[in-house]
């Protein structure tokens, strides 16, 4: 299901705007910043959380999200059992 999720280039980018962001991201966020309407941006998510990657949080009428605690180490994790070691940084 992980290299399911991860093959998506809009859910690679969003998980991408999570890493760099040092505080919770609102769905209002994503829509300004990838060109997908906020009802895919919302599908995207929903898929994110299913993987267990991120996490919701809802404020008023928006959702804020962010990366779950260790997401970049199972991701590292899951490539290295399928690409040799010394292929993985």
């Amino acid at each position: 299901m992980l290299f399911k999720v991860l093959a998506d280039p809009h859910r690679l980018a969003i998980l991408a705007i999570l890493a760099r962001s040092d505080e919770d991201v609102c769905v209002c966020e994503f829509t300004a910043d990838l060109p997908l309407n906020q009802p895919t941006v919302s599908h995207h998510l929903r898929l994110l959380r299913e993987a267990d990657l991120v996490t919701a949080e809802r404020r008023g009428t928006w959702s804020y999200y962010r990366l779950k605690p260790g997401v970049r180490a199972r991701i590292i994790a899951a490539l290295r059992r399928v690409v040799p070691e010394s292929d993985v940084a």
